[in-house]
């Protein structure tokens, strides 16, 4: 089962690089296979810096953008395995710190949230839906 699996993957690597190889070749089109690259991978990656502060994966979205760049961009290999390891590292420090250091920081993180989900006008949309209205629900910025 194992070698099966070896050989499947050696394959798909195989079909991949002389996909890769073949976009190469054409100058023109290689340089437009880059720029959708770094378009995907730089939209994938703005998004994740957005998500970051939110529950859900927002770290997992960068290093996935990272990693979409980083198949075409030596900077961004780079990048990624300095990110990588600075996160794992500060990850190491925070388990590392006392409850009440992690409940401060689930704290401001609730706090950061609640705070741009009502500039961005979420509970005043949300509390119109259901039948609530109260000016301290709506966001202060006009849209």
């Amino acid at each position: 089962m194992s070698t099966e699996l070896e050989q499947t993957e050696t394959t798909e690597l195989g079909r991949w690089r002389a996909f890769r190889a073949a976009i190469t070749e054409r100058p023109t089109l290689n340089l437009a296979y880059r720029i959708v690259v770094g378009v995907v991978g730089l939209a994938v990656l703005i998004l994740g810096i957005i998500a970051i502060p939110y529950p859900g994966p927002g770290w997992l979205i960068v290093f996935a953008g990272l990693g979409i760049l980083a198949t075409e961009f030596t900077w961004a290999h780079q990048a990624l395995g300095w990110l990588r390891h600075r996160y794992d590292k500060f990850m190491e420090w925070f388990a590392g710190r006392g409850l009440v250091v992690q409940a401060c920081a689930a704290l401001f993180t609730f706090l950061f949230v609640v705070a741009t989900l009502w500039l961005l006008g979420t509970f005043g949309m949300v509390g119109g839906w259901i039948g609530v209205e109260s000016k301290w629900l709506h966001s202060p910025l006009t849209w």
